[in-house]
């Protein structure tokens, strides 16, 4: 069978579903369709195409489960994720033939209309929906929809209770008629969830729970069960609702149009997901920027506060890269467009948070295994509850069995089962907020019980902005018989430092340029970790590197030595020059440390935590460096070195290492978790486990607390929920308790623990 096109047009034309007509691989990234009635892209490969779309209605993890276990049953299917935080299911179907056939057509056919319809099919049915478009949506239709099972199962019950009195019989005939006009939904969700893969649902458990209520003759009771439970899942809707308002702010930053330049200069307004790297864009003050780019206005400030937390808008200068979503505050600004669609800044961050949900915190995992025979071992108790007292102590039919039922409604999961992703989405959601991206809960468990800080030196403890303080011509060599200049030692240098992006590169050739030298051609550019950089000039091989990966070279010339320790007493990094081996020269150059800093070292002391400094620095601009700040150091470090120290650290306690190089990665990956700052090297921030995007290192310490006070809620949460259900079993037990008392208690242990863990949305930074 011949393969697919890697990118084509494709347009499926159901009456259920548009496409956004964007097609590519189904392992690559994924763009968000915009402006359509239904958020659905297509995506084709040789052997599998992806689909995806916005789910609403979710108020639990527990019910991204359950759309992912119908999913992934149904035929063609050959995976299904769903993403609580963003409300996104990913759906991947094996169909070549079709999908190839419809492509070549060029027609808009219904490429795997079957799987699209009953894959929307199988939402529907289980009570969830496609996101639809709220634009043309009227306010009260929408609310009758979400609203008028519970209201006409209220008024029903309502009208019940006022005739009961004068009408026995007609009142509980009414209550009959409510508790299966109310079963019905509950019933009918609970029959589609076992059989695809769900049976102990807590919908199963409400249906047997009425249902035998029923035949018990407690109408009332059955009743107000379905009712109570009905509005207990809109309440966890509203607080999972709540818990993704950030999420949800962060995916609306970046706008569906941008006014694109061409080259004569004419402005003309085009769909932003259409934008690729190279092209010239503006936007006016008060407007977001719909990809990252490269400013070419000066003196722009742009409000950032949505993406990192800064609370006063920035100002930027020509050259400088600002994220999506940023607002221009002041000034109409152009931009080159340097991410591709789907690529942006917002993009990397959603696809984060995405990824961190399936990355579990040790008490979830543990949480998510209990739960799965909780439920089944509370379901044998009550039937052991129904009939080992009857049969064998001669015990009431009616009264046991009633009790068994009530256990049934204890036996819901629900408050345990969101103790810990409420609390951990809602952590999340605010870390995001304030400018800090964690990778799971996993990750967010680990940083409340760190022990001890590395810290890489520059860019992180530093401003990453080290400026030439000296030159220095070691004279004549083989290569230069007239005595070289000190110019001519930063030519060679900058020369090979021009294509490098490490802050001692960039200050390099910044000073060259202020000096308005002409840099010569360079060719066979090798860059190595931590050692420095080479390459071919003029025929020549010219290394810059450290005085420890050139020693030998520094040997050889007499008073280089003396000059080196000099100016490392300063506090000064050097930069040795060699051509062909032999020493021509060195640059020094000086770096200070962020204003922030030493609070960030202090705040880390106060919570019990040490920091040490790891750096392939010399000791004298190491020593300079951790004096100011108040914190060890190790310098002279390979990213080996690194490494090493950071098994050593682990000996004592939990380790986190933050840093933002390439040779930072293997340090970031060594530690129980890594921490890179935003503006670091793509590399570090994928190894990592967690991401400054402000680069503001102060943030650590309210990082570190946030995740202690996440774990201690819970550990509240799971107190209530777990102590709830062992009360209400034992008063059920006794007889103390009864069916609507159960389920207003779940209810209500459920909003409880939701109720804690919307707190860490509303946690403020310190100072």
């Amino acid at each position: 069978m011949p393969s697919c096109p890697a990118t084509q047009s494709a347009s499926p034309q159901s009456d259920t579903m548009k496409s956004s007509g964007a097609a590519s691989s189904c392992c690559s990234n994924n763009t968000q369709s915009e402006g359509s009635a239904i958020d659905h892209q297509t995506a084709s490969v040789s052997d599998c195409m992806q689909l995806s779309w916005i789910i609403t209605g979710m108020d639990c993890p527990g019910c991204a489960t359950k759309i992912e276990n119908a999913v992934n049953g149904l035929n063609g299917v050959t995976g299904a994720r769903v993403t609580f935080a963003t409300e996104r299911l990913l759906v991947k179907v094996d169909n070549r033939a079709s999908i190839h056939d419809g492509i070549n057509s060029g027609i808009n056919s219904d490429i795997n209309s079957d799987i699209n319809n009953n894959i929307l099919k199988t939402i529907r049915e289980l009570g969830f929906s496609v996101k639809d478009d709220v634009a043309h949506e009227p306010v009260a239709d929408s609310f009758l929809k979400k609203y008028w099972h519970i209201i006409s199962l209220a008024l029903f019950m309502l009208v019940a209770v006022l005739i009961q009195g004068t009408f026995p019989v007609a009142g509980n005939v009414l209550f009959y008629l409510a508790t299966l006009w109310g079963l019905y939904p509950v019933a009918t969700k609970a029959w589609l969830l076992a059989r695809s893969g769900s049976p102990f649902s807590i919908e199963t458990l409400m249906s047997i729970a009425a249902t035998g209520a029923l035949f018990l003759g407690e109408t009332v009771e059955a009743a107000m069960v379905l009712l109570l439970f009905m509005i207990g899942e809109h309440m966890e809707a509203f607080a999972a609702g709540r818990a993704r308002q950030g999420v949800q702010k962060l995916m609306a930053l970046t706008p569906e149009t941008a006014f694109l330049i061409d080259r004569d200069g004419n402005k003309s307004a085009v769909s932003a997901d259409t934008l690729k790297p190279g092209d010239i864009i503006e936007i006016l003050p008060g407007s977001r920027l719909p990809a990252d780019g490269e400013l070419l206005t000066p003196d722009v400030s742009f409000d950032k506060s949505a993406l990192t937390g800064e609370s006063v808008p920035v100002e930027h200068n020509p050259g400088e890269i600002v994220m999506a979503g940023s607002l221009s505050v002041d000034r109409v600004a152009r931009l080159k467009v340097i991410s591709k669609p789907g690529e942006s800044a917002v993009d990397r961050i959603i696809r984060l948070i995405e990824e961190a949900e399936e990355r579990k915190a040790p008490v979830e995992r543990f949480i998510d295994a209990f739960s799965r025979w909780y439920t089944p071992l509370m379901m044998f108790m009550a039937v052991l509850v129904a009939f080992v007292p009857p049969l064998v102590f001669a015990g009431p039919w009616v009264e046991w069995i009633y009790k068994a039922l009530t256990l049934l409604l204890i036996a819901c999961p629900c408050a345990l089962v969101i103790s810990t992703p409420a609390a951990v989405t809602s952590a999340l959601a605010r870390a995001s907020r304030n400018g800090a991206l964690i990778k799971g809960g996993a990750a967010l468990e680990l940083l409340g019980s760190v022990k001890t800080v590395a810290f890489d030196k520059t860019g992180t403890l530093t401003e990453g902005k080290p400026a030439v303080t000296h030159i220095a011509s070691f004279g004549r060599s083989a290569f230069y018989p007239e005595s070289m200049s000190e110019q001519e030692v930063l030519r060679l240098a900058a020369a090979v430092e021009s294509g490098s992006a490490h802050p001692i590169a960039r200050a390099i050739v910044a000073r060259a340029d202020e000096m308005n030298i002409r840099l010569p051609a360079t060719s066979e550019v090798e860059a190595k970790a931590g050692l420095g950089v080479q390459g071919q000039v003029e025929g020549k091989m010219v290394v810059v590197g450290s005085p420890r990966h050139l020693q030998d070279s520094i040997d050889t010339v007499a008073g280089a030595q003396q000059t080196i320790e000099q100016l490392e007493e300063q506090g000064n990094t050097l930069a040795m020059v060699t051509v062909e081996g032999d020493l021509v020269g060195l640059i020094a150059l000086r770096d200070n440390p962020r204003t922030e800093a030493q609070n960030a070292i202090a705040a880390l002391k106060a919570m019990g935590i040490n920091s040490i400094m790891l750096t392939g620095d010399n000791p004298c601009a190491a020593a300079a460096i951790a004096s100011q700040l108040g914190m060890e150091y190790r310098s002279g470090l390979l990213p080996g070195d690194k490494s090493t120290e950071i098994e050593r650290l682990k000996e004592k306690g939990r380790v986190a290492m933050i840093g933002d190089g390439i040779n930072d990665a293997p340090a970031l990956k060594t530690a129980d978790i890594g921490i890179a700052m935003g503006s670091g090297a793509d590399v570090a921030l994928e190894t990592a486990d967690c991401a400054l995007t402000h680069n503001r290192v102060e943030e650590l310490a309210d990082l570190i607390g946030l995740s202690r006070s996440t774990m201690a809620i819970i550990r509240q949460n799971i107190f209530l929920a777990v102590g709830s259900k062992a009360l209400f079993l034992v008063t059920t037990l006794l007889g103390m308790t009864g069916l609507w008392v159960a389920v207003l208690a779940d209810t209500g242990a459920t909003a409880l623990v939701t109720a804690n863990a919307l707190r860490l949305l509303r946690n403020k930074k310190k100072g």
